[in-house]
């Protein structure tokens, strides 16, 4: 018999409480080396287009518990970028991806819960990406990650993103960065398989 469907539960939030959030999930979460703070996420965020996105699902020892499961940061950059690190990524996708006239999404951060690894949150979350993206005009979604994050290669693969750069580390591949991208169009949307309820958080 088929599978009960998956209703993927969605919240979009603000700049300042996705913040909050998205700090307090990295500290909990306890499989992140890099820990984003609220300060840092707003700082990055603020003063540009924008995505906070975070699934939610039960909790395995209390599935009437609902809890913050996948995340997705996203946000747009453009060649004149005033930020030293985003200058240097801008730099490293020249020849790469055309910018002048088109309008570029970058994931920045996101992740998911180890427990709920395979569920298909991270689809459901890349998803609905893709569709705030085509409606508020984006051109090309970008993601960057490294050869040894092979679960998070092969979802992206799935995903239909495709690799447009590869950074050899010299001393370890397992490090080395991939650069892979997508193109945004209204067709794309009929190809989702994902079904989400997306709701605004409220304070």
């Amino acid at each position: 018999m088929p599978g009960i469907p998956v209703e993927y539960l969605i919240t979009q939030y603000d700049l300042e409480q996705g913040a909050l959030e998205i700090q307090y999930i990295e500290e909990h979460f306890g499989e992140f080396p890099s820990k984003k703070t609220a300060t840092e996420i707003v700082r990055r965020l603020r003063d540009r287009t924008h995505l906070i996105l975070i699934a939610s699902g039960p909790a395995p020892d209390d599935p009437g518990m609902i809890v913050p499961v996948s995340y997705k940061v996203a946000h747009e950059i453009c060649v004149e970028e005033m930020e030293p690190k985003l200058i240097e990524l801008v730099h490293r996708l020249q020849g790469h991806v055309q910018f002048d006239g088109r309008r570029v999404l970058y994931t920045w951060i996101g992740g998911t819960r180890r427990d709920w690894r395979g569920q298909g949150h991270f689809r459901a979350l890349t998803e609905q990406q893709e569709f705030w993206a085509i409606e508020h005009g984006f051109d090309e979604v970008v993601v960057k990650t490294k050869n040894k994050f092979y679960e998070m290669r092969g979802t992206l693969d799935h995903l239909r993103f495709e690799v447009m750069k590869y950074e050899r580390n010299p001393l370890d591949n397992a490090e080395s960065k991939v650069y892979l991208s997508k193109r945004l169009h209204p067709e794309l949307i009929e190809r989702h398989r994902s079904s989400r309820t997306v709701v605004q958080a409220t304070i």
